[in-house]
């Protein structure tokens, strides 16, 4: 339900998935660059490069569908 004005939750969703996703792939990127001295059993898998940038593509689609200054409206 949306009024004349408001923003939409999904919108804020979108962000936070994207803001999440940019911290766990950059992560991700650090840790590819600087690897631990001991590593877990599937840390050849990356999964947090994985999964941080489906988070940010995701994210993107949802602040992009549900954008206060264009994107769904009902």
């Amino acid at each position: 339900m949306e009024s004349d004005g408001a923003i939409s939750i999904w919108f804020f969703v979108g962000v936070s998935l994207v803001v999440n996703g940019a911290l766990i792939l950059g992560a991700g990127i650090y840790e590819l660059s600087h690897p631990p001295a001991v590593k877990v059993v599937l840390y050849g898998l990356h999964a947090d490069i994985w999964w941080g940038g489906l988070l940010a593509i995701v994210g993107g689609f949802y602040c992009a569908v549900h954008a206060p200054w264009g994107g769904h409206r009902r």
